[in-house]
């Protein structure tokens, strides 16, 4: 033997190429796994997005049955007068039933009324209770003046709800206002004054946003509801009404709008069976009636 190593690759060399390999082969093995993951994580997280308000969102409030107001205008011994909703600051709802109009009696008593159906919900529509009056009204030149309780609790036909209590006031004239409203055939879990603070601050001047858009994104109040409707496990979305009735301010005289206003909410409102009327409009859609 001549005593000298057979040439050939040096062992650290097949180790540095071994090495290189199999990073080279992990790295392919990732690049071509991780789409697959990412894919299949994402699908699962859209899954859940799109099953988990069903599951959620399936409390009905209270033992009572589902129920819509219907309105009435042929109330005893008041005058009713439609008012075509493009004279009303609710004129940009989108509604499948709108009523808008104005009960008199002598001498001189006004009510204004006004109830907006929602029967099925479209992605792109303007959220029913997105123009409350704290908003429209405000924008179309009506001022909030300082006024408590700012909501009170009514009880229509057994029904209890909850409504927002507002005094607006222009030049010539000053209005209490109650508003409220249905989600699902049951009153709201939330209140609707997502736009009280914003509306406030409008009338005052105290924003340059000719619409308090971004008052508003950056308003709790106006978030708050979406969490109330989460915690009480009720609907934010589905078939909705809303409800707003007000009449003048004789003098100082608000108690007497107040009891003007909750003995009309009976006499203009009537429970109606909730599954009974959908059902009735759905039908009228696919018989193509209006």
């Amino acid at each position: 033997m001549s005593g000298k190593l057979a040439s050939g690759p040096h062992p650290t060399r097949l180790s540095g190429t071994f090495g290189k390999d199999r990073a080279k082969s992990w790295m392919s093995s990732s690049r071509t796994g991780f789409p697959v993951w990412f894919t299949v994580l994402f699908s699962l997280g859209v899954a859940v997005c799109w099953w988990f308000p069903r599951f959620w969102y399936t409390r009905s409030g209270d033992a009572q049955k589902p129920f819509w107001l219907t309105e009435r205008t042929n109330v005893a011994g008041w005058n009713y007068r439609e008012l075509p909703v493009a004279e009303s600051a609710e004129r940009m709802l989108v509604a499948d039933r709108l009523v808008s109009g104005e009960f008199s009696q002598a001498p001189g008593e006004l009510v204004q009324v006004f109830s907006a159906k929602r029967y099925s919900d479209q992605q792109n529509d303007i959220g029913l209770f997105a123009h409350t009056p704290d908003r429209c009204w405000t924008e179309s030149g009506w001022k909030l003046e300082s006024t408590l309780p700012d909501w009170v609790e009514r009880t229509i036909h057994g029904h209890k709800m909850v409504f927002e209590r507002r005094l607006f006031t222009n030049p010539t004239r000053r209005e209490l206002v109650y508003f409220g409203g249905l989600v699902g055939g049951a009153p709201l879990p939330y209140r609707l004054d997502h736009n009280l603070s914003v509306g406030i601050k409008y009338t005052w001047r105290a924003t340059k946003d000719k619409t308090g858009s971004a008052l508003r994104a950056a308003d709790k109040l106006f978030w708050q509801r979406v969490w109330e409707s989460f915690a009480s496990r009720r609907p934010l979305l589905g078939p909705k009404q809303f409800l707003r009735i007000s009449t003048a301010v004789v003098g100082d005289d608000l108690s007497g709008a107040d009891r003007r206003l909750t003995e009309f909410l009976a006499q203009w409102l009537t429970p109606v069976d909730y599954r009974q009327e959908l059902d009735s409009w759905k039908s009228s859609k696919t018989q193509g009636r209006p």
